[in-house]
């Protein structure tokens, strides 16, 4: 007990005395530290007291596909910042290769009595993968906010950035430096923001041959890989779903001995962290990631409040960033 005292005094920045006013339900301690106590109870593994357990935790769980595109940790931090000024903490569950799943996240985040879950790129995009843990929220009356286009019938809300717009914005922009043979490389086929960007992108070319469109898992890997058909194909201008992506598709271009962009012009998507660093600088559609980050915290704080919050998807405008990577068509 004088343990856990003391590692909860030294979390909160309180004294122990202040810390067990709290664990006994004494009065004389303000709503905000108490509020930091209990918190810092949760993340430090400790139980309740019997007499708490019944309130839900000012816990908020991040779930993110993945961290090592830098959008997510960018995500990350605005939303988690966000969190904090509203005396929530966050609890970052990342995702790995044969790790923990979405739902055993879900289970955990459960266990510990959250007040609220975040979901970022995750299965709820998917129309193939398990969906069955987002009910299981639903079921519990957990708040629970999307970040970017999910499957219709979860019935949550959402913040997504606007995938046909992004796509238009691009398109267009190769269009006027005279490329004819634009290709897409996209998510896989059940992924729901891909499936926006070729809808949108075969609206504007109002024919795209199935030939011009790629699918790729979202890494530089990914990129290169699918690339490397589409070069073959005759592809000279290139719209990618993420950043790395992009980046896999400028490697491919090198690698077989094309310039990038007096020959291969390359548009990416997020514009993450350091693509303004990359050789060339990489032209982007950006994501409004500050504005959707405080959408997504003022939902999810709604709802923790006992607002009712319609299951709609709030669309955020993109942004066309013109760097290095874009030029004229060649000429041959």
């Amino acid at each position: 007990m004088t343990r856990r005292l003391a590692e909860v005094a030294k979390k909160v920045g309180v004294s122990e005395a202040t810390v067990s006013r709290v664990l006994n339900g004494k009065p004389g301690v303000s709503a905000a530290t108490r509020q930091s106590v209990l918190s810092a109870l949760d993340v430090l593994g400790y139980e309740r007291p019997t007499q708490l357990r019944g309130e839900r935790a000012r816990l908020v769980g991040l779930v993110l596909p993945e961290l090592q595109n830098p959008i997510f940790p960018a995500l990350a931090e605005v939303i988690g910042g966000a969190l904090a000024q509203l005396g929530l903490t966050p609890v970052l569950c990342t995702q790995t290769k044969g790790g923990v799943s979405e739902a055993d996240y879900v289970e955990l985040l459960l266990q510990q009595q959250v007040s609220g879950v975040v979901f970022a790129g995750g299965l709820f995009a998917q129309s193939d993968a398990p969906h069955d843990h987002y009910r299981l929220l639903a079921d519990r009356n957990i708040p629970v906010v999307l970040v970017n286009a999910a499957i219709e019938h979860l019935g949550l809300p959402g913040v997504s950035c606007d995938d046909a717009v992004a796509v238009q914005q691009a398109w267009r922009h190769l269009a006027s430096l005279g490329h004819e043979r634009i290709g897409l490389v996209l998510g896989p086929g059940d992924h729901v923001p891909s499936a926006r960007k070729l809808a949108a992108a075969r609206e504007i070319a109002g024919e795209l041959p199935d030939e011009h469109v790629a699918r790729a898992m979202f890494s530089i890997e990914g990129g290169h890989a699918a690339a490397a058909k589409l070069i073959d194909r005759g592809i000279t201008g290139f719209i990618c779903a993420s950043d790395p992506i992009a980046l896999g598709v400028v490697r491919a271009a090198r690698r077989k001995g094309l310039d990038v962009p007096s020959r291969i012009s390359v548009v990416g998507y997020d514009d993450s962290a350091l693509m303004n660093c990359t050789e060339p600088p990489l032209t982007t559609v950006r994501q409004p990631i500050e504005s959707m980050g405080r959408a997504v915290v003022e939902l999810l704080n709604a709802q923790i409040g006992g607002t009712v919050v319609a299951a709609e998807e709030l669309l955020f405008e993109p942004e066309l960033v013109v760097r290095g990577s874009t030029a004229q068509a060649p000429r041959n």
